[in-house]
């Protein structure tokens, strides 16, 4: 099996776009709101499923020779199914534990056979932005179709999808991610201000309509942090910074008291302050008594609720799911990605991989998903894509210069 980038293949294959589409369509989940049309949840499952099978069967394809891009990203990644494994195994959680445990080593071999074509550049980006500027397209779709579906009371007037079942913190989390990395490519000067705007836009629209609180800190800290990385080096970067800190210096004191009532989404200070109550929760999980072996491995994948509540935090989800085992090597997993983006020197793929991990990092208190097939993965996945060294190009044998014929005389005075 080959571990290095093949000579040559300075294009990505389309096949590759298609294969990080059905990942996307794969982690979208099949729980949320009541769609127009009602799709079963089964029916819902059949499709994602199938998804990652088909992104599996696509990567295999295009990549026949099994060559990959060995990092520590992905060895974490895949030390992270051991304790899955060792947890689920035993039942305790279902049969549905194991069926998580293979969608997982599916999800992850997946993105080995993609690693192939992870060289620092920022074709991932490209990928990543296009695959969820198309989901929030049928949100905006189904807000279009049908208002009422699309902003129901149930979930106090706040946009989700009235095509496909998405929440409004998924919805949030698409819109937040594709705006910053479109803002970074913007700064790059890797696509035109028109194309961006198109994307920008709409998007930040639909994040306002989700009145999603981390969604919008995972892309202010983000992009904060990401933007600094470039301070020093890119003249953009600085004028957009500025610019930045001007328009929300107005905006605080001009919208101050109507960007509160946004925050607040009409919660009392004291409901605020406790998370929306998932502090509940995280409590009754921290105080219910385990096993030594369930401390350290957990109690096995499940759907990341306890007591019939969703846990909505990734690394109580992971010590629940996968234990103190689990929760070790996502934390290596975040610091490795991290600790490797701040030693490379500032450019634009290093500023896209600190504002992706940065959101992740910021999310991960609030949302769960980062020890399962998930789009945080996905994000990881495309920050360890533009931290990958680029590979390195093999010189070209060049044609030996043929040999002078020497006449019999010269050589005889030599």
């Amino acid at each position: 099996m080959g571990t290095g980038h093949i000579p040559g293949a300075d294009h990505t294959p389309k096949t590759v776009g298609a294969v990080w589409g059905l990942l996307v369509l794969n982690t979208l989940g099949s729980t949320g709101a009541r769609t127009i049309v009602p799709l079963p949840r089964s029916l819902i499952q059949m499709v994602t499923m199938g998804a990652l099978v088909a992104a599996f069967a696509l990567a295999l394809a295009v990549n026949l020779r099994l060559r990959i891009r060995a990092g520590a990203f992905l060895f974490l990644l895949t030390l992270l199914l051991v304790p899955s494994v060792i947890s689920s195994a035993g039942l305790e959680s279902g049969f549905g534990a194991l069926f998580r445990c293979a969608r997982l080593a599916l999800f992850v071999a997946t993105l080995w056979l993609l690693s192939r074509w992870w060289d620092g550049s920022v074709t991932f980006v490209r990928h990543h932005i296009r695959m969820y500027f198309a989901v929030l397209g049928s949100v905006a779709a189904g807000l279009v179709i049908s208002p009422g579906a699309a902003l129901p009371e149930l979930y106090g007037g706040r946009l989700v999808g009235a095509l496909w079942p998405l929440t409004p913190p998924q919805i949030g989390q698409y819109a937040a991610v594709i705006i910053g990395l479109t803002v970074l490519l913007v700064l790059g000067r890797r696509t035109d201000r028109g194309s961006a705007a198109v994307v920008i836009v709409p998007s930040l629209v639909l994040l306002a309509l989700t009145h999603t609180r981390t969604a919008t800190l995972g892309l202010l800290i983000g992009l904060a942090a990401a933007i600094g990385s470039l301070v020093l080096t890119s003249a953009a970067a600085r004028r957009f910074f500025t610019w930045a800190v001007l328009c929300a210096a107005v905006a605080a004191v001009g919208f101050g008291s109507a960007l509160r009532a946004w925050f607040l989404r009409g919660q009392s200070q004291e409901y605020f302050t406790s998370f929306t109550g998932r502090e509940k929760v995280w409590d009754a999980l921290l105080a219910a008594p385990r096993a030594a072996s369930e401390r350290l491995f957990g109690m096995g994948l499940g759907d990341k609720s306890f007591g019939g509540l969703p846990i909505d935090n990734s690394w109580l989800a992971v010590y629940h799911e996968q234990g103190l085992t689990g929760a070790a090597i996502v934390a290596l997993i975040v610091v490795v990605l991290a600790g490797v983006a701040l030693l490379r020197p500032p450019s634009l793929p290093r500023a896209c991989a600190i504002f992706l991990i940065s959101y992740c990092a910021i999310a991960s208190y609030t949302e769960a998903g980062l020890g399962d097939a998930s789009p945080y993965l996905l994000h990881l996945a495309v920050a360890a894509s533009l931290l990958a060294a680029p590979a390195a190009a093999v010189p070209s044998a060049a044609p030996e210069a043929p040999r002078r014929r020497v006449p019999r005389w010269a050589r005889n005075e030599r």
